[in-house]
C-alpha cells in the first residue's frame, strides 16, 4: 500500500505562535506543500472553543479557507481535540453538526480526531457521524507508550470501517524507540486491518528513525511540519520526510525559500527542536509543554528547569498542569503551618521589598542611600539583589522548584530565610538544613489572608509570599523596587495586575508603591525623592 503523506505545522505549530499565522505564510506553504506532492495538508484545528484570542488556524473556518489561494488538487484536513465533543451520542451530533457541514459545502477532505484512550469510542462515534456525511475520518490516539501491547490491541477491538478510515497513534511524550514503534504498530495490526498512521515527535531525536520504523513494520500514513514545528520539540521535518522518504529533492525550491523567509526567523524566536530538556522528558515520560512553558518562562534557570523534571519523573509529569509549574501544588499542603511569627521582623516597620527587575541594578546606588539612610527592613526575592548582604534582613523563597534549585545559596549565606518549609516535603527540608530559615507558612488559595505564622496567597510567586508576610507581621508601610514588568501588551504583565488587584481588594493590605519604574498597575514614588 504506498504511503500517505500529511503535513500539520498549521496546526501542531501553532501551540507556538497561538494559531496566528498571516495568509500571506499559508499562502506560500500550500504552493510549497502542492511543489514536493504533500498528499495533505492539515490547515489547522476545528473547535468550539472561542476563549481568548487564537489565530484562524485554531478554527480553520470553510469561509476563511475559501479566501486562501489554494493550489488546485491539494487536499485539506482538519483536527478535533476529542475532548470537545465528549458526551451522550445526542451531544456528539449536535457538536459534529456544528462544526462541520456536508462535504458539499466544505473545503475540507480529511477530519482527524486527537483522542485519548479514554475518549476512544466518543471519538469513534462522531467520526461515524462524519463518514456518513461524506469525510475520511482518521483517529489518533495520544500517549500510546503508556499503555501495553493488550491495552493495546484491546483499544483498537473498538474501531470499525464505518467508524474511522485511519487509526493513528502519537508518540506524545517523544519517548519511544524504534523497536517499540514497531510493537505498536502490530499491537495495532492485531485487531485493526485498516490504514494505520504514526505521528512523531522529537524529543530524543529519534522522529525520523520511528517514522521509518512505522512504515517498515506497515503504518501508511505519515505527519510530518516544516522544520519540525509543533508542541515541545516538535515533530519529524518536512523537509527531511520529503527528501528521505517522498522523493522529491528536485522539487524543493518552494520549500526551501519558505523556511528561510518565514519558518527559519519563527525557530529563532521561538526556540522548538529537541534540546537536552525535552531528551529528559521524553527519557522520563513527562509531558513536553512543561519544559516549552519553562524556557518561555524567564523565572525559570537551567537549575529550575531540571528540578522540576526531576520531580515531575515521580509525580503527575504525564499530564500537562500549568499549575504544577506555578503553584507547586505537589508539595504543599492543604492546610498551612508555619511556626515562625512574622511580627518579631516586621511589627511597626516600614518594609523594602527588592525584586530582580533590572530597575534594582539601574538604581543599585540609590536604593543602597536610602536603605542605610532610612534604615527599612528589606526583603529580597530569591537570591538576586544588587546591594550588600550585609542591608538584607531577609530572603524571601516560597516556590518549592527554586527552593530545591538555590538551597546551597541559602546555606552558604548568613541572612535569614523566610521560607513555608513545614509546608514542603521532608526532602525540600533536607536540602535548607543549616539555613538560618524562619519558617512562615503559605497555602494557595484564591486570595489573600494573612495569620500570625503563615499566610494564604493566590499562587506561589515570591512576591506574594513577602506581600502576605509583611501585613501578617504588622508594617506600617510596604515599598517595592525592582519590579519592572515586560514591555507594553505583553500578557505577563497580566498576571502581575491580577497578583496586585487580588492584593488591593482585601481591606486588610497595606499600599503598596515602587520605588523604580515599573510596567505594572502599581502606583510610582521616585527612589530619588526618599533621600533628605
Amino acid at each position: 500500500m504506498p504511503t500517505t503523506y500529511i503535513d500539520c505545522t498549521l496546526r501542531d505549530g501553532g501551540y507556538y505562535n497561538n494559531w496566528d499565522f498571516s495568509e500571506e505564510l499559508v499562502n506560500e506553504y500550500l504552493k510549497a506543500m502542492h511543489e514536493i506532492g504533500m498528499d495533505y495538508v492539515e490547515i489547522g484545528f476545528r473547535s468550539l472553543d472561542s476563549r481568548g484570542f487564537k489565530g484562524a488556524t485554531a478554527y480553520s473556518r470553510d469561509s476563511w479557507i475559501s479566501g486562501l489561494e489554494r493550489p488546485n488538487g491539494i487536499k485539506l484536513g482538519v483536527m478535533i481535540n476529542a475532548a470537545e465533543i465528549v458526551g451522550e451520542p445526542a451531544s456528539i451530533k449536535e457538536k459534529i453538526h456544528k462544526l462541520f457541514p456536508e462535504t458539499s459545502r466544505s473545503h475540507i477532505d480529511l477530519v482527524r480526531f486527537a483522542c485519548h484512550a479514554h475518549e476512544f469510542k466518543d471519538a469513534l462515534i462522531a467520526g461515524g457521524i462524519l463518514k456518513r456525511m461524506g469525510y475520511i475520518v482518521g483517529v489518533n490516539i495520544m500517549q500510546i507508550a503508556e499503555r501495553s501491547y493488550d491495552e493495546i490491541a484491546e483499544l483498537c477491538a473498538n474501531a470499525t470501517p464505518e467508524c474511522l478510515d485511519i487509526l493513528y497513534f502519537a508518540d506524545s511524550m517523544g519517548g519511544l524507540t524504534p523497536v517499540e514503534t514497531q510493537k505498536i504498530v502490530r499491537a495495532i495490526q492485531q485487531q485493526w486491518s485498516g490504514p494505520i498512521g504514526i505521528h512523531t515527535h522529537d524529543n530524543m531525536g529519534l522522529a525520523m528513525s520511528n517514522t521509518k520504523a512505522g512504515i517498515e513494520a506497515g503504518a501508511t500514513w505519515v505527519d510530518s511540519t516544516v522544520t519540525g514545528m509543533g508542541r515541545g520539540p516538535g515533530n519529524v521535518k518536512t523537509e527531511l520526510v520529503a527528501i528521505e522518504l517522498m522523493g522529491a529533492e528536485g522539487r524543493l525550491n518552494a520549500l526551501l525559500k519558505l523556511i528561510s523567509k518565514q519558518f527559519g526567523p519563527m525557530q529563532a524566536k521561538y526556540g522548538w527542536g529537541t534540546n537536552a530538556y525535552y531528551y529528559l522528558s521524553g527519557k522520563y515520560g513527562i509531558h513536553p509543554t512543561y519544559v516549552q512553558e519553562m524556557l518561555f518562562d524567564e523565572r525559570f534557570q537551567n537549575d529550575d528547569i531540571l528540578a522540576v523534571l526531576d520531580q515531575l519523573k515521580s509525580s503527575k509529569g504525564k499530564k500537562f498542569s500549568h499549575s504544577e509549574i506555578v503553584n507547586g501544588p505537589i508539595y504543599y499542603r492543604e492546610k498551612s503551618k508555619g511556626v515562625w511569627q512574622a511580627g518579631a521582623k516586621f511589627s511597626d516597620r516600614e518594609v523594602l521589598i527588592i525584586g530582580t527587575g533590572s530597575g534594582a541594578t539601574k538604581y543599585a546606588k540609590q536604593i543602597e542611600a536610602y536603605v542605610r539612610e532610612a534604615k527599612p527592613l528589606v526583603i529580597a526575592l530569591n537570591t538576586g539583589c544588587p546591594i550588600p548582604e550585609d542591608l538584607i534582613d531577609i530572603r524571601a523563597a516560597c516556590h518549592p522548584i527554586r527552593l530545591m534549585a538555590d538551597s546551597a545559596f541559602y546555606t552558604e549565606h548568613a541572612t535569614p530565610l523566610m521560607a513555608p518549609i513545614s509546608d514542603m516535603t521532608a526532602e525540600l527540608r533536607d536540602k535548607v538544613l543549616g539555613a538560618n530559615v524562619l519558617d512562615f507558612g503559605m497555602r494557595v488559595g484564591t486570595g489573600f489572608e494573612y495569620e500570625a505564622c503563615s499566610c494564604v496567597t493566590p499562587n506561589s510567586l515570591v512576591i506574594c509570599y513577602a506581600l502576605a508576610a509583611a501585613n501578617a507581621g504588622g508594617a506600617k508601610a510596604i515599598h517595592l523596587a525592582g519590579f519592572d514588568g515586560y514591555p507594553h501588551g505583553d500578557s505577563r504583565n497580566d498576571e502581575m495586575d491580577q497578583v496586585i488587584s487580588h492584593y488591593l481588594n482585601n481591606q486588610k493590605s497595606l499600599p503598596i508603591d515602587s520605588f523604580t519604574p515599573t510596567m505594572y498597575k502599581i502606583k510610582e514614588t521616585s527612589i530619588y525623592a526618599q533621600s533628605k
